[in-house]
């Protein structure tokens, strides 16, 4: 996994709507970038449900939101119209930036081993640099969490 400190990797994936994006245009910005397993399932959509109820807070701080999982741009689109989110999801369909985080490793569930995505959130000043690393988040309250770490 990348560290705090780190600047944030360079990659360009979809969005939900199929429009490339860069890391790079997010550069002058503060964001957050929050790395989720599957489109639809409880603990996602309990994240995303709050990233979205805050996003006016979010914007209002000047800081925007990006969401990541393995999915497809058609999921992603899916997701968006039914949860209504307004931020970006990408599509990591190759799970080339997941790797790139550190995020995609070995889970456990129900006594079975597998890769995946390990639910987890960076946040990113101005200059590119992670100043905090959210490791094996748990979903609920983690949108006030974050929001807060980033106003105080």
């Amino acid at each position: 996994m990348i560290s705090e400190g780190d600047t944030v990797p360079k990659f360009e994936i979809s969005d939900a709507n199929g429009k490339k994006i860069k890391s790079s245009d997010f550069k002058g910005k503060k964001h957050v970038i929050y790395f989720y397993p599957k489109d639809f399932t409880p603990g996602c959509t309990t994240e995303a449900d709050e990233f979205s109820r805050d996003y006016k807070k979010f914007q209002k701080a000047g800081i925007e939101i990006i969401g990541i999982s393995p999915d497809d741009v058609e999921s992603h689109k899916k997701f968006c119209d039914k949860m209504s989110i307004k931020y970006p999801l990408l599509a990591d369909v190759d799970k080339e930036v997941s790797k790139m985080f550190g995020v995609w490793d070995k889970k456990k569930f129900m006594g079975r081993e597998y890769m995946g995505v390990i639910r987890s959130t960076f946040l990113v000043d101005e200059k590119g640099k992670i100043f905090k690393i959210y490791p094996k988040v748990k979903p609920a309250g983690h949108s006030k969490e974050v929001l807060d770490d980033f106003l105080n």
